[in-house]
């Protein structure tokens, strides 16, 4: 049984961890959004209600989409292992994880999108085409800029679930509070690790959410209108 880390040295390792975790996080949330957001844009072009259907396209993204989510994200690290190796050198690591993070969020957060964008009212998208707007304007001013509010507010539901994935690449060596929680702390026996790992994650979602649904309420056109 190993000797319980003292606690002079606990809170330096947990803050190594969670510089660890929090580069993973924002690195494959920004990637997530880069890849998302323009395929839950054509998802939603392509939909039966978007502005340009194409049945075929869509039935195609959209089972690539589902597949790709409907994977466990641990099965998806030992699956993508070799991918990652290829990439990156390594398949263990914070910079590694980061690879499957971001496969594992894009299709998620694309449909986040695609939802956003389907509640955005089509009597504003109708008036844009009457004015002759082209649909590159449409997406940009109005799809997106009227769905702003909640878009933001998917990069935190994203944010918060990749910090749980990020936890759980922790069981093979994934690094930040993952590894010391299941390596230093479980396996080591050590429970100030173990469960100060636990908080400090908890700690983490809920900021997260916290400054994602506050920079929603700001930029929400509706409040901002009402104000």
């Amino acid at each position: 049984m190993s000797d319980v880390t003292p606690w002079s040295e606990v809170f330096s390792v947990l803050g190594e961890a969670t510089l660890g975790t929090l580069y993973m996080v924002l690195i494959s949330t920004l990637l997530a959004v880069l890849g998302g957001l323009p395929l839950g844009v054509l998802l939603h072009l392509s939909s039966p209600v978007g502005l340009n259907p194409k049945p075929v396209l869509y039935r195609v993204l959209g089972v690539v989409v589902d597949v790709v989510r409907s994977v466990p994200f641990v099965v998806l690290l030992v699956v993508l292992a070799s991918f990652t190796r290829l990439l990156i050198g390594t398949s263990i690591g914070s910079t590694a994880v980061i690879v499957p993070l971001t496969i594992g969020a894009v299709p998620f957060f694309a449909r986040l999108t695609q939802n956003a964008l389907r509640e955005v009212s089509f009597t504003v998208v109708e008036a844009a085409i009457t004015t002759g707007s082209s649909r590159l304007r449409i997406v940009w001013t109005v799809l997106l800029g009227e769905a702003r509010a909640a878009l933001v507010g998917a990069v935190g539901v994203t944010a918060v679930a990749l910090i749980g994935y990020a936890a759980m690449a922790g069981a093979i060596g994934g690094g930040g509070l993952g590894t010391t929680a299941i390596q230093d702390g479980y396996q080591g026996y050590d429970d100030r690790l173990l469960y100060g790992s636990v908080v400090v994650l908890a700690v983490l979602a809920f900021a997260m959410q916290l400054i994602t649904d506050l920079t929603a309420k700001l930029v929400d056109r509706r409040r901002v209108a009402a104000g």
